[in-house]
């Protein structure tokens, strides 16, 4: 009998063995290929020697020192670094356990930004529906998933949500692609005079919506109008960057492509690519000054912050990423795998859009393509798919509730970015053997 708390209790899961490549291995000997890279994770794959061994040489030096008594050479290098490739503007780096943390430092960094430059009375954070931003309860009040917010509902913050920019559900036929964009990012202006324009903090966006809707990137236009309203009343604009983020677009930020810069972003999962628990927040020059120039301490912190093992595994993978040139290679790769997938599933009964950037890309599932009408959520066929792939040795990420929360399959698809071509045939050859068995 097992003593671990798994996250479902009705669970039986095989026990995993080994990683190699682009493949996880349990104790059977099956092969499994990392479709998911977890969770959006394993960005280099499994048994990497140069992070392994960054890894090594770190616990020979020392393992920790809390951050109230040293810094390490570890998390300065990878400041310096992350800010070498950071956004415009972007200065500072709060280096943090993982995605949820990240989350958590961004909002407190905003309030208090705005109690250290005399304007307490700002208290909301505006965020968009079907939006996921973290499970402690500041990220999880702040994101838009209904599902996931509901047993927790009396335990959080007060916070408000608009529209998504999802153009497959939400732009209507007599609209332009640039008029459907502008609309719905006007949904913020409109919700920051409703509330009253003095009193909003920040707007909280993920730049390609992850795990609650499956890859989906907003329109052109989209966050340049965010951007330009977020100035016009002073209010931060925060991006949720710990899925999309670190190379996982093709791009090692994904506001990249946007033309934007935040004034925070956070970041995570790529960042470690699962060899340490590692994240990070990162905030403008501006921000940071104001603290600076203030009353000097950000009232945060963890224990693990800054942790000087995790750091240099993550400056490990960064270099890899960034001079190593796989973050290129993942916009390569996704563009063959964006081709395989139309190739394979565009005309499938079953497949309403195929969508994403880079290594990162959903497939939306449909009951009727012609009237985008979803299959029912008794059906769990997400879960149905999520089984029949992991039995053909795909890990895939497939999830419900894409529409509202409680509506809506798809299956997300991050693999790692050391993938070849014949990995791209694994995985649809895969995921036709799920689809058939499954629909």
């Amino acid at each position: 009998m097992s003593h671990v708390f798994p996250r479902h209790t009705k669970s039986n899961l095989p026990t995993v063995a080994r990683g190699e490549g682009v493949y996880l291995y349990d104790t059977t000997g099956k092969q499994y290929f990392d479709g998911s890279g977890g969770a959006a994770v394993s960005c280099l794959g499994h048994g990497d020697p140069d992070v392994t061994n960054a890894i090594k040489k770190q616990l020979d030096a020392v393992a920790f020192a809390h951050t109230s008594f040293f810094t390490s050479d570890p998390a300065e290098q990878l400041a310096d670094k992350l800010i070498e490739h950071a956004p415009d503007g972007i200065d500072r780096v709060y280096l943090v356990s993982g995605g949820s943390e990240a989350m958590e430092a961004a909002l407190k960094l905003a309030r208090q930004y705005f109690v250290e430059i005399g304007q307490p009375q700002r208290r909301h954070i505006i965020a968009r529906r079907q939006s996921y931003h973290g499970n402690t309860l500041g990220a999880l009040a702040t994101g838009g998933n209904e599902w996931r917010r509901a047993p927790f509902s009396p335990l959080l913050v007060e916070t408000t949500h608009i529209s998504p920019c999802f153009e497959y559900r939400g732009k209507h036929d007599d609209e332009t692609t640039l008029d459907y964009g502008l609309r719905v990012a006007n949904e913020l202006e409109t919700e920051i005079l409703r509330l009253g324009e003095d009193s909003v903090i920040a707007f909280v966006a993920e730049p390609v919506v992850g795990a609650t809707a499956g890859a989906v990137p907003a329109v052109e236009g989209y966050f340049k109008r965010i951007r330009e309203i977020c100035d016009q009343y002073g209010v931060l604009l925060i991006l949720d960057e710990v899925m999309c983020g670190m190379g996982r677009t093709g791009k090692i930020f994904a506001s990249e492509h946007e033309g934007i810069h935040p004034d925070i972003v956070a970041v995570a999962k790529g960042l470690g690519a699962g060899y340490q628990p590692v994240g990070a927040m990162l905030c403008s020059a501006k921000t940071y000054a104001a603290i600076e120039d203030g009353s000097g301490f950000f009232q945060h912190g963890h224990t693990y912050v800054g942790h000087p093992t995790a750091c240099a595994a993550a400056l490990a993978v960064l270099t890899k990423l960034t001079d190593g040139g796989l973050v290129e290679r993942c916009a390569v790769k996704g563009d063959l795998l964006q081709a395989a997938l139309q190739n394979a599933f565009a005309q499938h009964p079953n497949v309403g859009d195929i969508r994403g950037r880079g290594l990162f890309r959903g497939i939306e599932l449909v009951q009727d393509r012609e009237t985008k009408r979803p299959f029912s959520p008794e059906r769990r066929l997400h879960a149905t798919l999520k089984k029949e792939a992991f039995n053909a040795g795909l890990i895939c990420y497939p999830m419900g509730g894409t529409i509202d929360g409680k509506q809506g399959d798809h299956i997300l698809l991050a693999p790692p970015f050391i993938l070849d071509d014949n990995h791209i045939d694994e995985i649809v050859t895969k995921l036709q053997t799920a689809l058939l068995k499954s629909l």
